[in-house]
């Protein structure tokens, strides 16, 4: 028998999510379209350039994703249980974390832009550009920060409305002004409209946090702040965010090599794999609503010590996002090629991503399962399952690719491959492990 008070609750907090989320393609799709659209840069470089310059900054901080990922359950488990203390200690101790790493990645920007180079393969003239758009695009790494962790608390406070409207404003803002400042001062416009639209993001949420959640914050007093950094207060922070930290390095090596090997291809191949990357991300985009849902819900549930309703809220998840797996398939088969002469008007990478279609029909059936446990497991903070998936998706990708290479020797399709790879191995080892949850 269907649960419509909890099926109501799971599309109160996915839809605002999912809606939020069509943004941040079309930021990308718009960033790749004005590249490809640039006058007097090559289409190609100029697409390459933002996929490797937004490579170097994803080096930065995926890192740090556990800003969102460890705050997110532990505040959901805080809101089930009605301690607001604990709520309010877990916005405090995220923004100072985040504070403290921005500063820190702002003093070593030069340092790590030269290292981040030296091993990229890229044409030079890609290579020129991509350090024209870090170099813009770091000093946003304040408020970028920030924004992980406001998003991962308004998640566990059930706060579906206040995180969409961040994400619409930072993404409606980043895409306005890419199109506005590219005009009038050409590649260096993409980055500063993605600086403009953090910082307009990281405002919104100060006024929401000081307006909404006055008193809730209150009852954590700033004052008191230095006691959520104590070595027994931190310690448990430091370890279940640890996992989450190799889990983002393992993200890293997946997604860097992803975009190192594609550079290796030429920058036609490149370009191809950037915009198919747009394309594939286009899902998780959706899926990911239901997963901020299911994690909102499974902390909440397990706060409040109710089992019955956390193994409901995982099996009426699945049901929501295998719907949206399903839908994507057509999707993908009926609206790709006239998606990828939106992205760009040069006719030889049309061409090229054509021939590379058909990967997209697999994404929604491998990823579905993948990207909906990452947020059951983050809801019950149970970060050490998570931990090692990513390190077998990491085997899985690295052995793939460099085994598929020395076999068949390297090619577009093994490239995709290892991608879809990581998946495969994310969904096996998550769903072995559904027990710690359920």
């Amino acid at each position: 028998m269907m649960d419509k008070k909890l099926n109501r609750e799971i599309l109160r907090l996915s839809l605002p999510s999912i809606l939020a989320n069509i943004s941040v393609p079309l930021v990308g799709f718009v960033d790749t379209a004005i590249s490809g659209h640039l006058y007097g840069v090559s289409a190609a470089a100029a697409i390459g350039a933002v996929s490797v310059g937004s490579m170097f900054l994803s080096l930065l901080y995926w890192n740090f994703a556990f800003l969102r990922a460890g705050t997110g359950g532990l505040t959901a488990q805080a809101y089930g249980a009605g301690d607001d203390r604990t709520a309010a200690k877990m916005l405090w101790r995220g923004l100072g974390v985040a504070l403290a790493v921005a500063a820190v990645l702002l003093i070593l920007q030069w340092p790590f832009l030269k290292l981040a180079t030296l091993v990229t393969h890229a044409s030079q003239e890609v290579t020129a550009l991509a350090q024209k758009y870090f170099l813009i695009r770091i000093w946003a790494a304040p408020a970028t920060l920030s924004l992980l962790v406001f998003s991962g608390w308004f998640v566990g406070e059930q706060d579906s409305m206040s995180s969409m409207w961040k994400d619409l404003i930072v993404n409606g803002v980043n895409i306005v002004a890419s199109i506005v400042l590219s005009k009038f001062i050409g590649f260096n416009g993409i980055a500063l409209g993605t600086v403009i639209a953090q910082y307009c993001g990281l405002l919104f949420c100060i006024v929401v946090a000081a307006l909404k959640y006055r008193r809730l914050l209150s009852s954590f007093p700033l004052k008191e702040l230095k006691h959520a950094f104590t070595r027994d207060e931190l310690l448990p922070y430091l370890k279940m965010n640890g996992n989450l930290f190799v889990r983002s390095l393992c993200f890293m090596v997946i997604y860097l090599g992803y975009t190192l090997i594609a550079a290796r291809l030429g920058d036609q191949l490149l370009a191809c794999s950037s915009v198919m990357m747009q394309l594939l991300m286009l899902f998780s985009y959706f899926t990911d609503g239901f997963a901020y849902a299911g994690e909102a819900l499974t902390g909440r549930f397990i706060g409040a010590e109710d089992r019955p309703m956390v193994r409901k809220t995982v099996r009426y998840v699945f049901v929501w996002s295998m719907a949206i797996a399903t839908l994507f398939i057509g999707l993908y088969y009926i609206g790709g090629v006239p998606v990828l002469r939106l992205l760009t008007d040069d006719a030889n990478v049309v061409e090229t991503c054509k021939s590379y279609l058909w990967w997209l029909l697999i994404m929604p059936p491998l990823g579905c399962a993948a990207f909906t446990w990452d947020g059951l497991f983050l809801g019950a903070a149970r970060t050490r399952p998570i931990r090692n998936s990513m390190m077998a998706a990491m085997v899985a990708f690295l052995v793939l690719w460099f085994g598929g290479e020395l076999v068949f020797g390297p090619s577009m399709d093994l490239l995709l491959a290892a991608y879809f790879a990581h998946l495969a191995a994310r969904t096996i080892w998550l769903t072995a492990c559904r027990k710690q949850i359920v």
